[in-house]
């Protein structure tokens, strides 16, 4: 193997023998990149720029942010374990849920790029199965007998309640109010 073999085999990935310039494996630039730092003590950096067909303004712009790469992969790390302490609790949330949860933490993180770390980690959030009314008995309704008169001569002649559901770790708390029409006072508070 020559040395112009062995260089085009490490860079690109395949020997050059009998091959075609589309049939030849090319790898990504990074790679490209790195292959050309560790052969540069033996070779001359222009030649292999020619061979791996890339700029050598490239590699030395790549070669310049290759600290500024560094510190954001770590931070990228910090993050996903944030996002993974945060899927754990709350494993329903979204891209934009996770950032607003992010945001209460302090950190201020673009909502794309929570997507593209969530998407690295595998993340998804859990769908929560929908409710649907069909097949239920429909409420019962009873005839208006106040006719939109909402005042009363007499204490105790008219009530009117209402019914408040309030979501609880296991179910539902159902809170109703029961009015009298005559002051408009609380006439009680029950849980149900």
């Amino acid at each position: 193997m020559t040395g112009g073999d062995f260089l085009c085999h490490h860079i690109k990935g395949k020997s050059s023998s009998g091959m075609t310039k589309e049939q030849r494996g090319k790898l990504d630039k990074q790679t490209r990149f790195r292959t050309i730092e560790e052969m540069s003590h033996r070779y001359a950096i222009i030649m292999l720029c020619e061979i791996a067909e890339v700029s050598r303004a490239g590699f030395y712009k790549w070669k310049a942010t290759e600290t500024a790469r560094r510190l954001r992969a770590e931070q990228d790390a910090d993050l996903k374990e944030h996002i993974l302490s945060i899927h754990r609790l709350r494993p329903y949330f979204g891209y934009i849920r996770m950032r607003t949860a992010l945001r209460k933490e302090g950190r201020n993180v673009n909502s794309k790029k929570v997507r593209r770390l969530m998407r690295e980690l595998g993340i998804r959030s859990v769908i929560r199965k929908k409710r649907p009314f069909v097949g239920r008995k429909p409420s019962v309704v009873f005839d208006n007998v106040l006719h939109r008169q909402f005042t009363a001569q007499e204490a105790g002649k008219k009530l009117v309640t209402d019914i408040a559901y309030i979501r609880v770790v296991d179910g539902f708390l159902y809170l109703s109010v029961v009015l009298d029409l005559h002051n408009v006072a609380t006439a009680s508070t029950m849980p149900v």
